[in-house]
């Protein structure tokens, strides 16, 4: 009896993508939710790709990092509230920092195995309408009512109510094991990696710069679609300078001298949606698209940021990205050189900074500036938490088109939890 033959792995073709602006929390988009942000993302694609006839789309992955309890089917109830097919299935994902990027590696893998041939994948947040959760002694004495024989037994348990149980539990950027925030997590590895103010500063204003210039030039033309009054990131500042940032003061890291990172250089809480098609070949072949590039590997790490070595920066919070990308380059039988664009997730220039000398430590060349982030990041665009790995993936997969001829493209995202997903994109 002969053995069943592995599936032929398929190439992964990045079609293209869409995403809200991104804005700040409690501003323009203060009133919309997950859902209505990834419906007109969603919305965005299917118009750009005639994506509205039945069965058009194998599938959707997105996810949400902070989450209402009636988004716990958010992507399904997505589907039914958008252009695409009501048959599409879909369902969620969650990696923090990390959601959208692994979204469209959980959508990637069913393509590559021949399971689906084509899904959008991504994410959505919205910091201005983050959940807040009942009061724990609250909740205890409600259920304890709700269990209650009789009415009397009801009664007294809710007699138990006191003003301070009415009091909502908000949720806070905090770490559960070590009840630090991210910010005060990427201050102690600034610290340990001797990350100055001056290069945090450099990177934060050429992030702005960078994003400015790519909207006036028309990049985001097909990328970005117009939602509640914004045609553009509301926190791009295009006139972003060192000097001007310098005269910001420290928020993070105030218990230890010298403290050097700000609110400008540092991501703001922010609101946002974003998403990618991806498909086959020979699904973009039959409908005559031009695939923008090819996910050609990925990995993800994890370090131990509670117990692990942080006080010499290697496993902080954020450190995740040195570890992975080291190993998938090695399993792809390339090196930091090989690539033409390199895009990290800024959640702070610090951790950015960091995570490069931390690669160049493990023996990877160091990067040229000039290829970093060529069209801003996350500073410059906010980072709605899990929208961020689809507008990476849209934003790198264009510039590599755009690029003409074969090129590379390297993604690293780091997560809270401790976590790290990496990506490369081709064209060839």
């Amino acid at each position: 009896m002969s053995l069943p033959t592995a599936p032929t792995v398929r190439r992964i073709a990045v079609i293209g993508g869409t995403r809200v602006p991104f804005a700040r929390s409690d501003g323009p988009y203060a009133t919309a939710s997950n859902q209505d942000m990834l419906t007109a993302v969603v919305d965005g694609l299917v118009e750009r790709y005639a994506l509205d006839g039945p069965g058009a789309v194998g599938e959707f992955v997105a996810g949400a990092v902070l989450k209402h309890s009636r988004d716990f089917n958010l992507a399904r109830e997505t589907v039914l509230g958008s252009k695409l097919d009501a048959r599409t299935p879909a369902y969620d994902i969650q990696q923090a920092c990390g959601t959208g990027l692994q979204a469209v590696i959980a959508a990637a893998n069913k393509i590559a195995l021949g399971q689906t041939e084509s899904a959008i994948a991504g994410g959505a947040d919205t910091a201005s309408d983050a959940p807040l959760g009942v009061n724990y002694e609250l909740r205890r004495i409600l259920l304890q009512a709700r269990r209650a024989k009789s009415l009397g037994g009801r009664l007294k348990a809710l007699t138990q109510v006191r003003p301070a149980h009415l009091i909502p539990d908000i949720p806070r950027n905090a770490e559960p094991r070590t009840h630090l925030s991210m910010g005060e997590h990427a201050a102690v590895t600034a610290h340990a990696w001797g990350i100055t103010r001056e290069a945090q500063d450099e990177l934060a204003a050429a992030s702005h710069r960078r994003l400015a210039a790519a909207y006036e030039r028309g990049f985001f033309q097909d990328l970005v679609v117009p939602f509640r009054g914004l045609d553009r990131d509301q926190n791009l500042r295009p006139g972003s300078t060192p000097e001007k940032l310098a005269a910001l003061k420290p928020v993070f890291g105030l218990d230890r001298p010298d403290p050097t990172m700000t609110a400008g250089n540092s991501t703001p809480l922010t609101d946002g949606a974003a998403v990618v098609l991806l498909a086959s070949e020979e699904w973009a072949e039959a409908r005559g698209l031009e695939p923008l590039a090819y996910l050609t590997a990925y990995e993800t790490a994890a370090v131990d940021f509670v117990h692990g070595d942080v006080a010499d920066g290697e496993d902080g919070l954020l450190m995740a990205p040195a570890y992975a990308v080291p190993r998938m380059l090695e399993r792809a039988g390339l090196a930091l050189t090989d690539f033409d664009f390199i895009e990290v997730h800024e959640a702070f220039a610090s951790q950015v900074l960091a995570t490069l000398a931390a690669w160049e430590k493990r023996g990877l060349a160091p990067v040229d500036r000039a290829r970093l982030n060529v069209n801003g990041s996350s500073l410059a665009t906010g980072h709605p938490f899990a929208a961020t790995g689809a507008r990476i993936v849209a934003t790198l997969a264009k510039l590599l088109a755009e690029k003409g001829g074969s090129g590379r493209g390297l993604i690293s995202v780091c997560a809270a939890g401790g976590q790290g997903v990496t990506a490369v994109l081709e064209r060839r």
